[in-house]
């Protein structure tokens, strides 16, 4: 029943000509924003093309600083701090709310590390890592002393 009656939508709503191209996966490969229009260009090396990179990415000159030509392949990439998602006030109105960004505004190349939900790059631990590692250490030792020393005293029911 459900698949004659999905059968008659299609059939009523001609879905190939309601796009230019006649089908949908031609129409998303046509049309614009690929992948390859966010691919970084050349390292600038003259303060002219440092420039055209800064006004690119909608950035001043004075603040724009790309990644270094290492061989890692950032290009013209500008080098933005590490501001993590929990450091982002929760109050702005924001354009994409979910992702704490503005439309048009460059993202750090690792911006895939520093959501809400992954690493925090101010985030401040309760306890030192000596008292970390004591603790740790203190734990596992005891429980390793106590087997140590109890390993002679077998404990049955003598029945």
């Amino acid at each position: 029943m459900n698949l004659a009656i999905m059968a008659s939508i299609v059939k009523v709503l001609h879905i190939p000509r309601i796009t230019k191209y006649g089908y949908c996966p031609v129409y998303q490969v046509v049309r614009n924003h690929w992948n390859k229009d966010y691919k970084p260009g050349p390292y600038p090396v003259t303060q002219k093309e440092r420039d055209a990179a800064a006004k690119k990415y909608g950035l001043l000159p004075a603040e724009y600083e790309p990644y270094p030509d290492d061989g890692l392949g950032h290009g013209d990439y500008p080098k933005l701090p590490a501001i993590s998602g929990d450091d982002k006030d929760p109050y702005y109105p924001w354009d994409f709310p979910e992702h704490k960004r503005n439309f048009n505004e460059p993202i750090h190349v690792h911006a895939d590390m520093y959501g809400e939900d992954r690493y925090n790059v101010s985030f401040k631990p309760r306890f030192s890592r000596l008292y970390m590692w004591t603790s740790f250490l203190g734990v596992v030792g005891g429980f390793f002393a106590i087997y140590f020393f109890m390993e002679d005293k077998k404990m049955f029911r003598p029945v």
